[in-house]
C-alpha cells in the first residue's frame, strides 16, 4: 500500500516508504530504506559527513504507520484526521545508518473515546532501534 494514499505527508515529511501489511484495527507493518541522499542524514558542517538517523524521526515514521492502524476505528471514517499527542515507555537502543532498511511494526492497544494507543517497534536486521508507545487522538477533519 502506497502511505500517500492515507497520509497528507509529502516529501520531506513522509518517514514511509512503503506499508506491506495491514490488519486495520489490529497493526501494520512497514519499511523505511536510510539513505545518505536525505535531508536527516546529510551533516551540516563544510565537509559532508553521513550521520545516523535521528530516533525522534524513527518515533514519527512509527506514529505515520499508526494512520494505517487507525483507518476504519472511526465510523465515517472518511475525513477523520490523527493527531500525535504523546509518547511514553520510548527505548533507543541502536542506530539506523544510510543503507539501513528500517523494519516498521505498529499494533494498536487501546482505542477509547477517539484516543489511540498503539505500540510502536524498530528494527534493522532483527535489531531492535526504537520502541516507544504513541497516543494519538481522531478528531473530523475541518474545512
Amino acid at each position: 500500500m502506497d502511505p500517500r494514499a492515507i497520509l497528507p505527508h509529502r516529501y520531506p515529511f513522509l518517514l514511509i516508504d512503503t506499508i506491506d501489511d495491514v490488519d486495520a484495527g489490529k497493526r501494520a507493518h512497514g519499511t523505511k530504506v536510510v539513505t545518505g541522499s536525505e535531508w536527516l542524514a546529510i551533516g551540516v558542517s563544510d565537509v559532508v559527513t553521513l550521520r545516523a538517523m535521528p530516533h525522534l524521526l524513527i518515533v514519527e515514521a512509527l506514529a505515520q504507520l499508526s494512520a494505517a492502524v487507525m483507518q476504519g476505528l472511526l465510523d465515517g471514517g472518511e475525513g477523520v484526521i490523527g493527531y500525535f499527542m504523546g509518547m511514553n515507555n520510548a527505548r533507543f537502543r541502536g542506530e539506523a545508518v544510510p543503507g539501513d532498511v528500517l523494519s516498521l511494526s505498529v499494533e494498536l492497544r487501546q482505542f477509547r473515546r477517539g484516543i489511540c494507543k498503539t505500540h510502536g517497534v524498530a528494527t534493522v536486521d532483527g535489531r531492535q532501534v526504537v520502541r516507544v508507545d504513541i497516543t494519538s487522538i481522531l478528531r473530523p477533519a475541518t474545512a
